[in-house]
């Protein structure tokens, strides 16, 4: 068994914030963080700009080394995945490839973020990916280069989706969007998003709204797409990029409340769960929103804050999460 003072599951953006935190205001109190795969810190939200080139080294999407990260002495144990809490023993029991672990804590923060939402559409094993993580890029940034297709299918015309569509364009690729609502960029006023629709077109995007996927099948080269429009799109790779859940089954199980409707951790204005000595921050919680009240908006610039609220907290210091107003920022086909 590993016993440490403050056990963190999640090395993203609310998981490494809280740590850092902690430890700027507790330099004796033990930090160990379980890490799922091998990328702590990583910029998730710069991964189409690794896909376009911008970032020209894709270690450059690390917002501090590994040596960067030790240095504040926390204890990382990477490629480890959690597999329960139980809740009244404080302890996690987690496994990686050396077999089952328990570890042992004081205070736990879960802080394991989001996964893409599901198409739901039956598609042959390699025809659909997502980008969500640095596995992801790396699949993908393989097939780009391998493969070298022509022509990418990108469901979904949210922030990512628009984002994937600039790098694919810059490296040559034909892309078809599609996209269920009534306009591109659903969470801006529509004349907004006709205006982003109009600059996808012009760059030679063609832009399908009003239609979902309901089929996808392999074809003599690539894949064959069926829309709700009874469209056909032949694609050399399919991208599903509409949108995410709350990756908070680890708390459910364990018994914490969760939003009815999301699926989101409830938490408090200290990051504190329904579970004694248990806290959450980032993708997997009900964010306070100062105009729209509680509701489920995954950012990382909310996860960072909410990351260094539950730093503090778990060290019984006083902070409070104010809230957010939920201010996003993407570039659309500038070069």
């Amino acid at each position: 068994m590993i016993t440490t003072d403050l056990l963190i599951i999640g090395g993203s953006d609310a998981g490494i914030s809280a740590a850092l935190r902690a430890r700027e205001l507790d330099d004796q109190v033990s930090i160990t963080l379980l890490l799922s795969d091998d990328f702590p810190n990583f910029s998730i939200c710069g991964i189409p700009y690794a896909l376009s080139g911008e970032v020209t080294d894709w270690h450059h999407l690390a917002h501090r080394t590994r040596s960067d990260l030790e240095a504040y002495h926390i204890a990382f144990h990477s490629n480890t995945v959690a597999d329960k809490i139980d809740s009244e023993a404080h302890q996690v029991l987690a496994h990686n490839s050396d077999g089952s672990q328990v570890f042992a804590y004081q205070k736990l923060l879960v802080a394991t973020g989001a996964r893409p939402k599901s198409l739901g559409v039956t598609a042959p094993t390699a025809a659909t990916h997502v980008l969500r993580t640095m596995a992801d890029f790396f699949a993908i940034e393989d097939l780009l280069t391998t493969n070298k297709p022509e022509r990418v299918a990108i469901v979904g015309a949210g922030y990512v989706g628009l984002e994937v569509t600039e790098a694919l364009i810059k490296r040559g690729i034909a892309v078809t969007m599609i996209q269920r609502g009534q306009e591109v960029l659903s969470t801006v006023d529509s004349a907004m998003g006709q205006e982003v629709h109009h600059v996808l077109s012009a760059h030679g995007v063609a832009v399908l709204t009003d239609q979902t996927v309901t089929e996808i099948k392999s074809a003599k080269k690539g894949y064959m797409v069926t829309t709700s429009a009874d469209e056909t799109i032949h694609a050399d790779l399919i991208l599903v990029v509409i949108g995410v859940v709350p990756n908070s089954q680890l708390l459910a199980q364990a018994g914490a409340q969760l939003d009815a409707a999301t699926r989101a951790v409830k938490v408090d204005d200290a990051m504190r769960t329904s579970l004694p000595d248990i806290y959450a921050a980032g993708d997997l919680v009900l964010t306070k929103h100062r105009l729209l009240g509680n509701t489920y908006l995954p950012l990382g610039t909310t996860a960072h804050k909410q990351g260094r609220i539950a730093g503090a907290t778990m060290l019984g210091r006083s902070a409070v999460f104010q809230g957010v107003l939920g201010s996003q920022v993407v570039t659309v086909l500038v070069w």
